[in-house]
């Protein structure tokens, strides 16, 4: 089978006809579009990709042989009411040629993941997955959470079903292991042991407490625990101990005791018993009313990493089964696939979703339906959180509805916000300001369209929330009006919520007049005069009335959630920010010195600040800086 990743593995063709006509939807015109592109069709592996009149990607699908795939949607009678609507809005379609179905499943995942196409079943999850990685560039290796691209040397645990899962593990493995979590930069700098040595929690390599070769047995111990050679690492912790309380080495017994007795602690907390399964994921699904929820099982070496419930979008008319098949080549595009992953029901591309998830991980993946034993006991267990996830998500989806509908109602919008946006500003004295933007709708926060903005303009000054909000809020619309000016993504508030009083909202309108947008509805959230423990918000209109809701209104305290999801947003946007600025280096803003320079010269001198007083001769001797950049940094530093 041929590379995933190779660059020349597929071959597109973009077989695109211009239609003429209105851009409304229209059966026949889409069907005429469908049958031109049948014309040019082979009878090969692919996928391709409907598009409406303005090109903006309607549907991804794959097949065995496109020809007889794509000849179908010419079929109208056959057709649900769903796809009918999806041919009523295609104009043209392009065409991605593959070596076999296996890999068009995976270029279909790909592209629906880069698209998000409306008529598409899509998993609908806006955070990324943590993993715990043990670092391999180094003498002394550090432990830590890691999410994102896999750029660093080392070994990679996951996925767990979120960050509180990490650190808890985290915390077992500085107990049991000792490994040090520090950075580079603090384990170069450091002469003494930090706490963390103190209470037991690291070996203090930083300090030479231990050696190397006794490190790397510790890291060896970690990869065991992790990989689920739990029992070994109990037994040879067992016979340290016992060998240590022999040459009466007391204290040293006492500290492999205290660490028995967290491997114990920690595999008695197992809230499922997933022994004898090894990796694997499970997944079931549960549908109610039309909706569907999918309640995924994290297992690793026989460790519950968590779990975590999926609610795909677009789902309506769609078999469950496909439902399922969709979501997990959507899952696996982002996370590596187990050597096993169970699922609740029979499913009729079970073989080609195997091999493609194969192709993936670059191991054999066995998709299965477990039948008896501690796998059917988990499924079993996973069914039972998706239905009651699913139940839990309905009766929050009501509330929701009611709220927004209540929100409508109070400022006098036309209907039902889907989308509404809150704004605020986070600085100290003028220092560190960045502006902040929350996004909720129907189903909650969309964590995934939050939003920071770094204030860059010269006009805006430091300190000034009136500037800041503009400036926020041009940028903002103005690429709105750029990006989407029919307004047709869905990326356009019904309602923007400005945290401030009369004043933020009067620079907040004063922006949209500036851009000629008079419809959308601006209400500023400022506490009221007594807003103490009865104190209540009072909401400023842009007509220049004023509102204040009864301090038992569900919708009171609805909007005061969203503010203060945006002020917590905003506040940690801050810290961010502040942290990176506290932890920059005048390295940083030498030029030609990127990250691996910069990491060496510390490595060699300690200190930025021993960087900077060096001699040129001292400059040379530095590993990876050649004279010519030696005397870069010296002319830098001693200029003038």
């Amino acid at each position: 089978m041929s590379d995933p990743n190779s660059p020349n593995r597929f071959n597109e063709e973009k077989a695109t006809y211009a239609v003429r006509g209105a851009e409304a939807p229209d059966l026949e015109t889409g069907v005429a579009a469908i049958r031109n592109v049948v014309k040019t069709l082979p009878a090969r592996p692919g996928v391709y990709r409907m598009q409406d009149a303005r090109g903006d990607v309607l549907y991804v699908g794959k097949a065995r042989a496109l020809k007889n795939r794509v000849t179908n949607y010419t079929q109208v009678s056959r057709l649900s009411k769903r796809l009918q609507r999806m041919v009523a809005q295609t104009r043209s379609m392009t065409i991605v040629t593959t070596n076999n179905e296996a890999e068009a499943l995976l270029l279909e995942a790909q592209l629906i993941k880069r698209y998000r196409p409306p008529y598409n079943v899509l998993l609908r999850d806006d955070k990324s997955f943590p993993f715990i990685l043990l670092r391999a560039d180094h003498a002394f290796p550090r432990v830590q959470l890691h999410r994102g691209a896999r750029r660093a040397k080392g070994d990679y645990f996951g996925p767990f079903a979120g960050a509180g899962q990490v650190r808890k593990t985290l915390n077992a493995l500085q107990k049991l292991f000792l490994l040090r979590s520090c950075t580079d930069g603090f384990f170069a700098t450091r002469d003494r042991p930090c706490l963390l040595y103190q209470i037991r929690r690291c070996s203090a390599p930083c300090v030479g407490r231990i050696d190397e070769a006794g490190y790397a047995e510790l890291m060896q111990d970690a990869r065991d625990f992790l990989q689920g050679k739990s029992t070994k690492v109990q037994a040879k912790l067992g016979e340290a101990m016992q060998a240590a309380a022999e040459r009466m080495d007391f204290e040293q017994a006492a500290v492999l005791r205290d660490r028995l007795k967290a491997l114990t602690f920690i595999q008695g907390s197992q809230a499922i018993n997933a022994e004898g399964v090894g990796d694997a994921d499970i997944f079931a699904l549960a549908c109610k009313s039309g909706v569907m929820g999918i309640q995924a099982f994290f297992i690793r070496g026989g460790q519950n990493w968590g779990h975590r419930s999926f609610f795909p979008a677009h789902t309506n008319d769609v078999p469950e089964d496909e439902v399922l098949s969709a979501f997990l080549m959507q899952f696996y595009e982002e996370v590596p696939p187990p050597r096993n992953v169970f699922v609740d029901r029979e499913l009729a591309e079970a073989e080609l979703l195997a091999e493609a998830m194969a192709e993936r991980a670059g191991h054999k993946v066995a998709l299965s339906v477990p039948q008896r034993g501690p796998r059917r006991r988990l499924m079993e267990q996973a069914t039972r959180n998706a239905v009651e996830a699913l139940d839990r998500r309905m009766a929050e989806s009501t509330t929701q509805a009611k709220l927004l509908a209540e929100i409508a109602d109070v400022f006098e919008l036309p209907d039902s916000p889907d989308r509404i946006e809150i704004y605020d500003n986070s600085h100290i004295q003028g220092t560190n300001a960045v502006g902040a933007m929350v996004v909720a709708g129907p189903e909650g926060f969309r964590k995934g369209q939050y939003r920071k903005f770094n204030m860059k303009r010269p006009e805006t000054i430091a300190g000034d929330d009136y500037g800041m909000m503009r400036e926020m809020l041009s940028r903002r619309f103005a690429r709105a009006q750029n990006e989407d000016p029919d307004r047709t993504q869905g990326d356009w508030p019904d309602l923007v919520l400005i945290d401030g009083g009369r004043g933020q909202l009067n620079a907040a309108v004063g922006v949209l007049e500036d851009l000629g947008i008079e419809d959308v509805c601006m209400v500023g959230v400022a506490k009221g005069p007594h807003h103490g423990r009865e104190g209540r918000e009072v909401f400023h209109l842009m007509d220049g009335r004023e509102l204040m809701l009864p301090v038992n209104s569900p919708t009171l305290f609805f909007i005061q959630r969203l503010r203060d999801e945006a002020h917590r947003f905003a506040i940690g946007a801050h810290r961010t920010k502040r942290a990176k600025a506290i932890g920059a280096s005048p390295l940083d803003d030498v030029p030609g010195i990127g990250p691996a320079r910069k990491k060496a010269l510390l490595m060699h001198f300690g200190t930025a600040r021993a960087v900077r007083g060096a001699s040129l001769e001292d400059l040379q001797k530095a590993p990876g800086v050649s004279k010519a950049m030696a005397q870069q940094l010296h002319d830098y530093f001693h200029a003038g």
